[in-house]
Parts: C-alpha cells; sequence; structure tokens
C-alpha cells in the first residue's frame, strides 16, 4: 500500500476499534517508514506499533519512525526454531537469545512497550522456547508473541503450548498468537490460544497476508460474540464496521475476499437452497446465526437458481409487484426451473419477463374462453 492508502486503511481500522495498529515495517522501505510516522501523526491517541528484526538498524529505525507517536510500540523478532536456526540464519540458540535479548533493551531504550515474536514458535523445542521467553521478559519485552508462523499448527496442540506459556510467564507478560492459514486453521488455533490463556491476538481483515494468509479479524470477533456460552470473551470491536473495513480493504489492494468467505463474503448471508430459503422466509434465524446487519451488510439475499423453491420465487415476485395464484406461480415455477438449468442464477428482469408471459397467457386463455 501507497502511505495515503496506508493511512485510509487505519482510519477505517480507528473506526472498527482495534487497540493496536501495527503500520508498517521502517527498515524495508521509505514508505514503509513515512506511513508509520504518518499514521503515528493522524491518530495520536492510539497505540502504533512498528516492526523491526532483532538487530540495532532495524531497531533504531523503528523507533524513528515512530519519534511522534504518543504511544509507541518497538515489535521485534526473530526465529527461533532449529530449522530456522540452521537453514536461514546459520547462528545456535545462544547466538539467537543473546540477540534477542540486546535487541529488546535496545528498543525499551526508545519505549516502554516492546513486543518480541518467536519466529516459528511452534516449531520450537518447548525447552528453549520457555528460556528465551523468560529471558526478553527479563530484558524489558511486555508482551510476548508465540506465532505459528507456517500454519503448522492443529488446536489442541496449539492451545497445549500456549497454556504451558501462559503458566511458564505468568503475570509478567501478555501472551500473544500470530496464526497462519497454511492448513485453514488460523481462526481455530487462535481461538484455542485464547482459551489456553492469550491475551492478544494479530489478525488481519480478510484475513489477508503472507501465503494462505493470516487468522481473519471478522471471524474471530463474531465468534466470540455469536458463541459467548463457550467463548465468554470482549474485544473493543464496532462489528458494524466490519463490512466496510473489507470492502475498503478490497478496493485497495483491488481484489476480495472469496464469495463464500465468512462474515464478510459476498455470499456470506445470501440463501439459495430451497429449503434454506422456506425456513429462512419464516423465521430467519432457521438459517441465519448472525443478523447481518450487525457486521454492516445491509440486508440478506436470496438468491434464485435452480436450487430455489416455490416459497422464494412467490416472495421475489410478490417484491416485482405480482400476487400470483396457485396455478400461474406453478406455471412460473417451471418455467423459471427450465431457464434455471440454463445458467447460475435467475436475474429479476427474467423473472419479470417470465412473469408476463405468464400472466399475459393465461389473461388471454380467459378471455378467448369468455368468448
Amino acid at each position: 500500500m501507497t502511505v495515503h492508502e496506508k493511512l485510509g486503511m487505519a482510519n477505517r481500522l480507528v473506526e472498527l476499534g482495534v487497540d493496536i495498529l501495527e503500520a508498517g515495517f521502517p527498515i524495508a522501505s521509505e514508505g514503509d517508514f513515512e506511513a508509520v510516522d504518518a499514521v503515528s501523526r493522524e491518530f495520536p491517541w492510539m497505540q502504533v506499533a512498528a516492526l523491526g528484526r532483532a538487530c540495532n538498524l532495524d531497531i533504531e529505525r523503528a523507533a524513528a519512525a515512530l519519534k511522534h507517536a504518543k504511544r509507541p510500540r518497538i515489535h521485534t523478532f526473530i526465529a527461533t526454531s532449529d530449522i530456522h536456526l540452521k537453514y536461514k540464519l546459520k547462528k545456535s540458540r545462544q547466538q539467537v537469545l543473546e540477540e534477542a535479548c540486546s535487541a529488546v533493551e535496545l528498543a525499551r531504550g526508545y519505549t516502554d512497550d516492546v513486543e518480541f515474536s518467536a519466529e516459528d514458535a511452534t516449531r520450537t523445542d518447548i525447552g528453549y522456547l520457555e528460556e528465551i521467553s523468560k529471558a526478553v521478559v527479563a530484558a524489558g519485552a511486555r508482551t510476548v508473541n508465540l506465532p505459528d508462523t507456517t500454519g503448522y499448527s492443529v488446536p489442541s496442540e496449539h492451545a497445549e503450548m500456549i497454556g504451558h506459556m501462559v503458566r511458564v510467564l505468568g503475570d509478567t507478560a501478555i501472551v500473544s498468537v500470530h496464526c497462519h492459514d497454511d492448513l485453514g486453521l488460523a481462526v481455530a488455533n487462535s481461538i484455542a490460544a485464547v482459551q489456553a490463556g492469550a491475551r492478544q491476538v494479530e489478525c488481519t481483515i480478510n484475513g489477508i497476508g503472507e501465503r494462505a494468509g493470516n487468522a481473519a479479524l471478522e471471524e474471530l470477533v463474531m465468534a466470540f460474540q455469536v458463541r459467548q456460552d463457550r467463548l465468554p470473551f470482549q474485544t473493543g470491536i464496532v462489528t458494524e464496521h466490519l463490512y466496510a473495513a473489507s470492502q475498503h480493504l478490497a478496493s485497495i489492494i483491488t481484489f476480495g475476499p472469496q464469495p463464500n468467505k465468512a462474515i464478510v463474503g459476498e455470499n456470506a448471508f445470501a440463501h439459495e437452497a430451497g429449503i434454506h430459503q422456506d425456513g429462512y422466509l419464516k423465521e430467519r434465524s432457521t438459517y441465519e446465526i448472525i443478523d447481518p446487519r450487525s457486521v454492516g451488510v445491509p440486508e440478506s439475499r436470496l438468491v434464485l437458481g435452480k436450487h430455489s423453491g416455490r416459497h422464494a420465487l412467490h416472495q421475489r415476485c410478490q417484491d416485482l409487484g405480482f400476487e400470483l395464484d396457485r396455478e400461474e406461480l406453478q406455471d412460473v415455477y417451471q418455467r423459471f426451473t427450465t431457464l434455471a438449468d440454463r445458467k447460475k442464477g435467475v436475474r429479476n428482469d427474467e423473472i419479470l419477463s417470465i412473469v408476463n408471459h405468464v400472466v399475459g397467457e393465461r389473461r388471454h386463455a380467459r378471455v378467448v374462453a369468455s368468448d
């Protein structure tokens, strides 16, 4: 994103009520540096984070970008799994531990709010993960993030690991999670982590992110809201702004979520199957567990296609201004299903054409019969 685009998206996230805006990776480019600075100036009341690797140049660049932030956070990270140490970093565990602590100490010289991430935490030896987490907290980190960088974990395993680290760190730091969706489990793993004691979730609108993406903010938030009986957790998110934030992001990056994406997808509140449509028309809660208005979607949508039933078609005809008797509806329905078998979805103008033909033919037949 450009600086202007990041500012626009930040504004949507502020309206949404997110707690922390991670605005960029200042060492990566001049644009990212300017974006962190611009977001800090534009939203002085917000907690703004800048990302940096566990090295002096990154930390200093992040601190410079956050110079005008009233509530700055420096988020530093280094890989901790043996596979990353051996093949990527080519460093020992001791070297990585020392660099992590040095980076946190340097960051603390600029701000009291420092977050440390153990990249690839879910594939890191648990004993070493304990050691480095305790060490960075002693060095000044207030948040310890344990990413599932490759989306490798499964919920039961993830909850076990996070629960263990929550007990290890106690009240010395907030445990955070950052889940990727390589196995389609990012949201499930994030929820499992919260149930195990994590109190920060790093997530994204529409689930965008590296490779298969990250945990989708809108899915997490609505899972907590809808299932309070099983997930008694609160967020500060104003859910009515979820759809607008999703649409705004799509307009920036030029593509939106897949149509069947939960909460914000085009079909998330669309009903096509005849059994579903019949139940929905009788009582919305039969097939909708979320009021679309609660996430900013104007209304549900009945998609008329070959799986639709008479009830939905009759309702659509009424919406279009026609009150059909039983015989007329049956005739319209037969012609409708014949058309629907040949195409994906039937438009209102096509339904109108069918209705006009049926009504016209039947009226003409009645006139001829009376003559």
